[in-house]
Protein backbone atom coordinates (compact mmCIF):
# COMPACT_ATOMS: atom_id res chain seq x y z
CA UNK A 1 0.00 0.00 0.00
CA UNK A 2 1.21 3.46 -0.67
CA UNK A 3 2.72 4.93 2.54
CA UNK A 4 0.51 8.86 2.31
CA UNK A 5 -2.70 5.91 1.56
CA UNK A 6 -1.11 3.56 4.86
CA UNK A 7 -0.82 6.69 6.83
CA UNK A 8 -5.03 7.85 6.54
CA UNK A 9 -5.58 3.97 6.84
CA UNK A 10 -3.40 3.80 10.01
CA UNK A 11 -5.43 6.69 11.21
CA UNK A 12 -8.91 5.30 11.08
CA UNK A 13 -8.43 1.45 12.42
CA UNK A 14 -7.25 0.50 8.81
CA UNK A 15 -10.56 2.28 7.11
CA UNK A 16 -9.68 4.46 3.36
CA UNK A 17 -12.12 5.37 0.55
CA UNK A 18 -11.24 5.22 -3.19
CA UNK A 19 -11.13 8.68 -3.77
CA UNK A 20 -8.25 8.99 -1.39
CA UNK A 21 -6.93 5.76 -3.07
CA UNK A 22 -7.12 7.91 -6.69
CA UNK A 23 -5.66 10.75 -5.47
CA UNK A 24 -2.42 9.23 -4.01
CA UNK A 25 -1.93 7.48 -7.29
CA UNK A 26 -4.34 4.31 -7.60
CA UNK A 27 -6.12 3.46 -10.79
CA UNK A 28 -9.84 1.99 -10.88
CA UNK A 29 -8.33 -1.37 -12.20
CA UNK A 30 -5.36 -1.21 -9.64
CA UNK A 31 -8.23 -0.89 -6.74
CA UNK A 32 -10.07 -3.58 -8.33
CA UNK A 33 -7.44 -5.58 -8.42
CA UNK A 34 -6.69 -5.17 -4.67
CA UNK A 35 -10.23 -5.80 -4.00
CA UNK A 36 -9.94 -9.30 -5.78
CA UNK A 37 -6.76 -10.26 -4.39
CA UNK A 38 -8.43 -9.87 -1.04
CA UNK A 39 -5.51 -7.20 0.15
CA UNK A 40 -8.58 -4.72 0.41
CA UNK A 41 -11.95 -5.49 1.60
CA UNK A 42 -15.10 -3.69 1.02
CA UNK A 43 -17.31 -1.85 3.71
CA UNK A 44 -19.34 0.14 1.88
CA UNK A 45 -19.68 1.90 -1.91
CA UNK A 46 -16.13 3.52 -2.03
CA UNK A 47 -14.77 2.67 1.29
CA UNK A 48 -12.52 -0.01 2.23
CA UNK A 49 -10.22 -1.21 4.77
CA UNK A 50 -6.67 -3.68 4.97
CA UNK A 51 -7.88 -7.15 4.91
CA UNK A 52 -5.30 -7.39 8.09
CA UNK A 53 -7.18 -5.01 9.85
CA UNK A 54 -10.54 -6.44 9.58
CA UNK A 55 -9.28 -9.77 10.25
CA UNK A 56 -8.14 -8.28 13.70
CA UNK A 57 -11.79 -7.10 14.52
CA UNK A 58 -13.89 -9.45 13.46
CA UNK A 59 -12.79 -11.26 16.83
CA UNK A 60 -13.99 -8.04 18.89
CA UNK A 61 -17.44 -7.15 18.28
CA UNK A 62 -16.77 -3.50 19.89
CA UNK A 63 -14.20 -3.28 17.59
CA UNK A 64 -15.73 -4.70 14.54
CA UNK A 65 -18.58 -1.84 14.98
CA UNK A 66 -16.16 1.15 15.40
CA UNK A 67 -15.03 0.31 11.64
CA UNK A 68 -18.39 0.22 10.12
CA UNK A 69 -18.64 4.01 12.30
CA UNK A 70 -15.64 4.92 10.27
CA UNK A 71 -17.22 4.06 6.95
CA UNK A 72 -20.56 5.30 7.51
CA UNK A 73 -18.91 8.37 9.28
CA UNK A 74 -16.50 9.13 5.47
CA UNK A 75 -19.62 7.88 3.24
CA UNK A 76 -21.21 10.65 4.91
CA UNK A 77 -18.55 13.38 5.69
CA UNK A 78 -18.71 15.96 6.17
CA UNK A 79 -21.36 16.62 9.07
CA UNK A 80 -22.73 13.75 11.31
CA UNK A 81 -21.21 12.76 14.60
CA UNK A 82 -21.42 9.20 16.29
CA UNK A 83 -23.58 9.38 18.99
CA UNK A 84 -26.01 7.24 21.27
CA UNK A 85 -25.22 3.39 21.48
CA UNK A 86 -22.40 3.77 18.59
CA UNK A 87 -20.70 6.58 21.12
CA UNK A 88 -21.47 4.14 24.27
CA UNK A 89 -18.87 1.94 22.67
CA UNK A 90 -16.57 4.22 21.69
CA UNK A 91 -16.53 5.21 25.30
CA UNK A 92 -16.51 1.30 26.49
CA UNK A 93 -20.16 1.90 28.47
CA UNK A 94 -22.26 -1.17 29.72
CA UNK A 95 -24.62 -1.88 26.60
CA UNK A 96 -27.51 -3.73 26.95
CA UNK A 97 -27.12 -7.65 25.55
CA UNK A 98 -29.64 -7.10 23.01
CA UNK A 99 -28.53 -3.50 21.66
CA UNK A 100 -28.42 -3.74 17.34
CA UNK A 101 -25.48 -2.74 15.05
CA UNK A 102 -26.78 0.24 13.49
CA UNK A 103 -24.51 2.66 13.77
CA UNK A 104 -25.90 5.83 15.49
CA UNK A 105 -25.21 9.30 14.35
CA UNK A 106 -26.50 12.79 15.12
CA UNK A 107 -26.49 16.00 12.93
CA UNK A 108 -27.82 19.54 13.95
CA UNK A 109 -29.56 19.62 10.64
CA UNK A 110 -31.08 16.94 9.40
CA UNK A 111 -33.07 13.17 9.98
CA UNK A 112 -32.09 10.03 7.76
CA UNK A 113 -31.70 6.40 7.76
CA UNK A 114 -29.92 4.42 5.44
CA UNK A 115 -28.36 1.03 5.13
CA UNK A 116 -27.08 -0.05 8.69
CA UNK A 117 -26.90 3.73 9.99
CA UNK A 118 -29.58 5.89 11.31
CA UNK A 119 -29.11 10.10 11.77
CA UNK A 120 -30.80 11.85 14.48
CA UNK A 121 -31.52 15.18 14.40
CA UNK A 122 -30.14 17.30 17.61
CA UNK A 123 -28.49 20.22 18.74
CA UNK A 124 -24.78 19.62 19.38
CA UNK A 125 -23.11 22.09 21.62
CA UNK A 126 -19.30 22.22 21.80
CA UNK A 127 -19.34 21.16 25.61
CA UNK A 128 -21.12 17.75 23.98
CA UNK A 129 -18.37 16.67 21.62
CA UNK A 130 -15.17 14.76 21.87
CA UNK A 131 -12.92 13.36 18.85
CA UNK A 132 -12.68 9.52 17.37
CA UNK A 133 -10.22 9.15 14.23
CA UNK A 134 -10.63 12.90 13.33
CA UNK A 135 -14.27 12.21 13.52
CA UNK A 136 -16.88 13.82 16.22
CA UNK A 137 -18.45 11.84 18.90
CA UNK A 138 -20.61 12.89 21.42
CA UNK A 139 -19.02 13.15 24.99
CA UNK A 140 -19.59 10.09 27.54
CA UNK A 141 -22.70 12.25 29.81
CA UNK A 142 -24.53 13.42 26.69
CA UNK A 143 -23.83 9.44 25.35
CA UNK A 144 -25.15 8.32 28.31
CA UNK A 145 -28.49 10.56 28.23
CA UNK A 146 -29.22 9.82 24.65
CA UNK A 147 -28.95 6.35 25.06
CA UNK A 148 -31.31 6.91 28.48
CA UNK A 149 -33.79 8.72 26.22
CA UNK A 150 -34.32 5.16 24.39
CA UNK A 151 -33.13 2.11 26.62
CA UNK A 152 -34.93 0.59 29.34
CA UNK A 153 -34.34 2.09 32.76
CA UNK A 154 -32.62 -0.78 34.05
CA UNK A 155 -30.15 -0.84 31.92
CA UNK A 156 -29.85 2.94 32.28
CA UNK A 157 -29.18 2.92 35.41
CA UNK A 158 -26.44 0.04 35.16
CA UNK A 159 -24.68 2.24 32.29
CA UNK A 160 -24.78 5.26 34.57
CA UNK A 161 -23.69 3.58 37.72
CA UNK A 162 -20.56 1.83 35.47
CA UNK A 163 -19.79 5.39 34.32
CA UNK A 164 -19.61 7.11 37.53
CA UNK A 165 -17.72 4.59 39.49
CA UNK A 166 -15.16 4.35 36.84
CA UNK A 167 -15.33 8.10 36.58
CA UNK A 168 -16.14 8.48 32.89
CA UNK A 169 -18.77 11.44 33.31
CA UNK A 170 -19.59 12.93 36.80
CA UNK A 171 -22.80 13.41 38.35
CA UNK A 172 -22.76 17.36 37.46
CA UNK A 173 -21.74 16.08 33.71
CA UNK A 174 -24.74 14.27 33.73
CA UNK A 175 -27.04 16.89 35.54
CA UNK A 176 -25.96 19.11 33.13
CA UNK A 177 -27.05 16.57 29.79
CA UNK A 178 -30.10 16.17 30.70
CA UNK A 179 -30.97 19.96 31.42
CA UNK A 180 -29.82 20.54 28.40
CA UNK A 181 -31.67 18.28 26.65
CA UNK A 182 -34.83 19.08 28.80
CA UNK A 183 -37.39 19.25 25.61
CA UNK A 184 -36.41 16.12 24.16
CA UNK A 185 -38.68 12.74 23.78
CA UNK A 186 -37.72 10.32 26.36
CA UNK A 187 -35.29 12.71 28.55
CA UNK A 188 -38.06 11.99 31.82
CA UNK A 189 -36.53 8.25 31.52
CA UNK A 190 -32.60 9.84 31.38
CA UNK A 191 -33.61 12.03 34.42
CA UNK A 192 -34.81 8.71 36.46
CA UNK A 193 -32.21 6.70 35.49
CA UNK A 194 -29.91 9.68 36.94
CA UNK A 195 -31.70 9.86 39.75
CA UNK A 196 -31.83 6.14 40.91
CA UNK A 197 -28.04 5.67 39.73
CA UNK A 198 -25.44 5.16 42.18
CA UNK A 199 -21.20 5.14 41.22
CA UNK A 200 -20.42 3.34 44.32
CA UNK A 201 -21.64 0.00 42.61
CA UNK A 202 -18.96 -1.62 41.48
CA UNK A 203 -20.61 -3.95 39.38
CA UNK A 204 -24.33 -4.50 37.27
CA UNK A 205 -25.28 -7.28 39.18
CA UNK A 206 -24.77 -5.22 41.99
CA UNK A 207 -26.77 -1.85 40.00
CA UNK A 208 -29.36 -4.36 39.28
CA UNK A 209 -30.03 -5.71 42.33
CA UNK A 210 -30.89 -2.50 44.07
CA UNK A 211 -33.44 -2.20 41.87
CA UNK A 212 -34.27 -5.29 42.32
CA UNK A 213 -34.39 -4.43 45.94
CA UNK A 214 -36.55 -0.67 45.53
CA UNK A 215 -38.68 -2.37 43.47
CA UNK A 216 -39.84 -5.36 45.65
CA UNK A 217 -41.08 -2.01 48.23
CA UNK A 218 -37.53 -2.22 50.12
CA UNK A 219 -35.69 1.07 51.24
CA UNK A 220 -33.23 2.29 49.55
CA UNK A 221 -29.62 0.95 50.83
CA UNK A 222 -26.63 2.54 51.56
CA UNK A 223 -23.67 0.67 48.87
CA UNK A 224 -20.31 -0.50 49.98
CA UNK A 225 -20.39 0.10 53.52
CA UNK A 226 -17.37 -0.70 55.52
CA UNK A 227 -17.80 -2.63 58.68
CA UNK A 228 -15.43 -2.76 61.48
CA UNK A 229 -14.55 -4.65 64.88
CA UNK A 230 -13.23 -4.24 67.69
CA UNK A 231 -9.93 -5.66 65.95
CA UNK A 232 -10.14 -3.27 62.78
CA UNK A 233 -11.43 -3.99 59.53
CA UNK A 234 -13.82 -6.42 58.77
CA UNK A 235 -15.17 -6.47 55.00
CA UNK A 236 -16.59 -4.23 52.94
CA UNK A 237 -20.16 -5.15 52.16
CA UNK A 238 -22.27 -4.59 48.72
CA UNK A 239 -25.68 -3.12 50.22
CA UNK A 240 -26.15 -2.21 54.17
CA UNK A 241 -29.46 -1.34 55.91
CA UNK A 242 -28.27 0.51 59.33
CA UNK A 243 -31.48 0.50 61.45
CA UNK A 244 -31.80 -3.37 61.34
CA UNK A 245 -28.04 -4.44 60.69
CA UNK A 246 -28.92 -6.16 57.74
CA UNK A 247 -26.02 -6.86 55.14
CA UNK A 248 -26.46 -7.78 51.45
CA UNK A 249 -24.18 -9.41 48.91
CA UNK A 250 -24.78 -9.86 45.61
CA UNK A 251 -23.52 -13.35 44.59
CA UNK A 252 -22.49 -13.55 40.65
CA UNK A 253 -20.96 -17.29 39.53
CA UNK A 254 -18.03 -15.90 38.02
CA UNK A 255 -16.33 -14.49 41.44
CA UNK A 256 -16.54 -18.37 42.57
CA UNK A 257 -15.88 -19.98 38.83
CA UNK A 258 -13.23 -17.47 37.57
CA UNK A 259 -12.19 -15.80 40.16
CA UNK A 260 -9.68 -12.97 39.50
CA UNK A 261 -5.58 -12.54 39.92
CA UNK A 262 -5.27 -16.87 39.48
CA UNK A 263 -6.81 -17.97 42.79
CA UNK A 264 -8.40 -21.46 43.26
CA UNK A 265 -12.12 -21.66 43.22
CA UNK A 266 -12.09 -23.57 46.86
CA UNK A 267 -9.88 -20.47 48.22
CA UNK A 268 -12.70 -17.79 47.15
CA UNK A 269 -15.19 -19.63 48.49
CA UNK A 270 -13.28 -20.16 51.58
CA UNK A 271 -12.39 -16.68 52.36
CA UNK A 272 -16.11 -15.72 51.87
CA UNK A 273 -17.54 -18.32 54.00
CA UNK A 274 -14.62 -16.92 56.79
CA UNK A 275 -15.62 -13.32 56.00
CA UNK A 276 -19.60 -13.74 56.32
CA UNK A 277 -18.77 -15.87 60.06
CA UNK A 278 -17.13 -12.87 61.08
CA UNK A 279 -19.81 -10.29 59.95
CA UNK A 280 -22.40 -12.37 62.03
CA UNK A 281 -20.04 -12.98 65.02
CA UNK A 282 -20.78 -9.48 65.25
CA UNK A 283 -24.28 -9.46 65.29
CA UNK A 284 -24.96 -8.62 61.85
CA UNK A 285 -27.20 -10.17 59.20
CA UNK A 286 -26.12 -11.56 56.30
CA UNK A 287 -28.58 -11.84 52.86
CA UNK A 288 -26.73 -13.11 49.79
CA UNK A 289 -28.61 -12.60 46.67
CA UNK A 290 -27.82 -13.96 43.54
CA UNK A 291 -28.65 -13.30 39.63
CA UNK A 292 -32.10 -16.11 40.02
CA UNK A 293 -33.03 -13.76 43.11
CA UNK A 294 -33.86 -10.78 41.74
CA UNK A 295 -35.88 -11.78 38.13
CA UNK A 296 -38.89 -9.69 38.44
CA UNK A 297 -40.78 -13.17 38.93
CA UNK A 298 -39.57 -13.41 42.36
CA UNK A 299 -40.34 -10.25 43.92
CA UNK A 300 -42.73 -11.46 46.74
CA UNK A 301 -39.92 -13.64 47.63
CA UNK A 302 -37.46 -10.69 47.33
CA UNK A 303 -39.47 -8.40 49.55
CA UNK A 304 -40.32 -11.31 52.48
CA UNK A 305 -36.43 -12.59 52.46
CA UNK A 306 -35.15 -8.94 52.91
CA UNK A 307 -38.27 -7.49 54.47
CA UNK A 308 -38.50 -9.79 57.33
CA UNK A 309 -35.55 -8.80 58.44
CA UNK A 310 -35.51 -5.18 58.45
CA UNK A 311 -38.87 -5.46 60.19
CA UNK A 312 -36.86 -6.45 62.86
CA UNK A 313 -34.22 -3.33 63.83
CA UNK A 314 -31.08 -4.76 65.59
CA UNK A 315 -31.28 -4.30 69.06
CA UNK A 316 -28.66 -4.03 72.34
CA UNK A 317 -25.23 -2.44 71.87
CA UNK A 318 -23.30 -3.05 68.33
CA UNK A 319 -20.22 -4.74 68.56
CA UNK A 320 -18.74 -3.09 65.49
CA UNK A 321 -19.27 0.63 63.70
CA UNK A 322 -19.46 1.81 59.89
CA UNK A 323 -17.55 3.83 57.22
CA UNK A 324 -19.76 4.68 54.58
CA UNK A 325 -17.93 5.88 51.03
CA UNK A 326 -19.48 8.46 48.89
CA UNK A 327 -19.62 8.41 45.19
CA UNK A 328 -16.43 8.52 42.78
CA UNK A 329 -15.93 11.92 41.82
CA UNK A 330 -14.35 12.33 38.09
CA UNK A 331 -10.52 13.15 38.30
CA UNK A 332 -10.55 12.10 42.16
CA UNK A 333 -8.54 9.69 43.65
CA UNK A 334 -9.64 7.07 46.30
CA UNK A 335 -12.81 7.11 47.36
CA UNK A 336 -13.37 9.42 50.01
CA UNK A 337 -14.91 7.88 53.11
CA UNK A 338 -16.54 8.80 56.67
CA UNK A 339 -17.53 7.52 59.49
CA UNK A 340 -20.09 7.19 62.06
Amino acid sequence: MHPELARLAAARLGVFTAREAVRVGYRPDEIRSELSAGHWRWLRRGVYVRARDLAAAESDVRLRHLLDCVAVLLALAPGPVLSHTSAARVHRLVLPEDVDGAVRLTHPGQWRRGRGYVVARASLPDGDLGRLAGFGVTAPARTLVDCAREWDLVDSVVAMDAALHDRLAGREDLQAAVLRAVHWVGIGDAARALGLADGRAESPLESRGRLALIEAGLPRPELQVEVHGPRGFVARVDAWYDDAGVAIEFDGRVKYLDPLDGRHPGEVLWREKRREDLLRALGIRVVRLAHEDLVPGRRRELEARVGGLLAAPAVGPRRYRVVRTVEPTRGTGPIAASST
